[in-house]
């Protein structure tokens, strides 16, 4: 079964939200055995709208549509629904019920576009929508499903997982899709893929391969499409044992988990602590670890020291050092990463000190010249980086850098 995902709004065209809905929903639906066949994003126009559900009608088995149902003039979906299946309107009792309830609730005034939200094309039938005053619709056309949802995330979530995706489960018979994710590091995309080339080839048709890049690290997917759920993860499984044989020393993880999310599973299991001390990222490196539940159990904290006289009253880096050589320099981050050991206890540490940019280079460091120091209680590695001028991707590739450097210390030691 195919799906097509249509988002609309001016505002995502123009940058000013991302559309999350699209990937929440095609994960969704993958689970239960859909396949999204394209994800589409319109504005606020009328012609765009049709063009793109006539599009949709061609290639995919459901439409799901998110966006442009509230109450203001620009929320032009639900108008555009009518017209697209010839459709005039109905007030629909249930849909304005709830409407009166949440007003109720929150002790507001029902103005007339209020009332009006519970206007409905009169062919489609109505899902209401228990936390906001958009009704869901779902219309059927030519042997096509359209539903059409609010584009507000957690309405729309709601009404999926309570509404939409039980009625196609029960509706449809669907196949089993079934993913296995291997995650490597220090080795690039093009030579994995030569490493792997003869078990890639020798992988029968439901059963594809693909290669996910990402800063320092090749996330290799396996997912295969049938009926027999148990007898698919058997087979994927099979590969994927081959092939995390065959690269054994860039295998990070089997599971479809971030790089840190790895290594804090790794530094749990083996009781280990971590610190951090950075400089250039801003306590990004701190960000990625602590935005996953139980962190605290591995990770201690950290310090952002910008400042000589914080790298120096916080890390224990020596004035003479920072003098001698500068902040962005070899002796400044082994001393970082060594303070932090000292000063917050941890069995590693991780130190960061660069020049993310636009400005601050100089000829012998220029922008994107990034010094990274790991430690543990016996050994300390440090290596100089030299990115690019942009200052995000400069901050980004630090703490990539860092978190690779870190787990192989962490293999060299443990």
């Amino acid at each position: 079964m195919l799906a097509e995902i249509i988002t609309i709004g001016d505002e995502i065209l123009i940058g000013q939200i991302i559309d999350t809905n699209s990937a929440w929903m095609a994960k969704q639906l993958n689970l239960i055995g859909v396949s999204v066949k394209q994800i589409t994003s319109v504005s606020d126009d009328e012609q765009h709208i049709i063009e793109a559900l006539a599009l949709a009608e061609k290639r995919a088995d459901i439409v799901l549509i998110t966006g442009g149902l509230g109450p203001t003039k620009d929320d032009i979906t639900k108008k555009t629904l009518a017209k697209y299946f010839n459709m005039g309107f109905r007030n629909d009792a249930a849909a304005l019920e709830m409407v009166r309830q949440i007003f109720e609730k929150y002790k507001r005034p029902l103005l007339d576009i209020n009332i009006q939200q519970a206007d409905v094309p009169d062919g489609c039938e109505v899902i209401v929508n228990k936390n906001g005053t958009a009704p869901c619709m779902w219309f059927e056309k030519n042997d096509t499903i359209f539903v059409s949802m609010p584009g507000v995330p957690y309405e729309m979530m709601y009404l999926m997982d309570d509404e939409i995706l039980p009625r196609i489960t029960s509706r449809f018979k669907l196949p089993f899709i079934v993913h296995k994710t291997i995650l490597t590091a220090n080795i690039g995309e093009s030579f994995l893929a030569k490493e792997i080339e003869e078990i890639e080839d020798s992988l029968p048709a439901h059963i594809k391969l693909a290669y996910l890049p990402k800063l320092g690290q090749v996330r290799l997917r396996l997912s295969a499409k049938g009926n027999n759920e148990v007898e698919l993860k058997k087979e994927v499984e099979v590969y994927a044992k081959q092939i995390i044989s065959k690269v054994n020393k860039f295998v990070v993880t089997d599971e479809d988990i971030p790089l840190e999310k790895a290594i804090l599973d790794l530094m749990k299991s083996k009781g280990l602590t971590l610190s951090t001390a950075e400089s250039c990222t801003g306590g990004y490196i701190a960000h990625l670890i602590t935005q996953h539940p139980g962190c605290s159990s591995v990770y201690w904290g950290g310090a952002v020291a910008y400042a000589y006289e914080l790298k120096e009253s916080i890390l224990g880096v020596k004035e003479s050092t920072l003098n001698t050589f500068g902040a962005v320099s070899e002796q400044t981050v082994t001393e970082m990463a060594e303070g932090a050991i000292k000063h917050f206890k941890t069995d590693y540490a991780i130190a960061v000190s660069g020049i993310a940019g636009p400005d601050g280079g100089t000829e012998d460091k220029p922008v994107g010249t990034v010094w990274i120091a790991i430690s543990s209680k016996h050994k300390t590695v440090a290596k100089v980086f030299n990115f690019s001028n942009k200052r995000i991707q400069n901050i980004e590739r630090s703490a990539a850098s860092a978190l690779a450097m870190l787990l192989n210390l962490l293999k060299e030691t443990v």
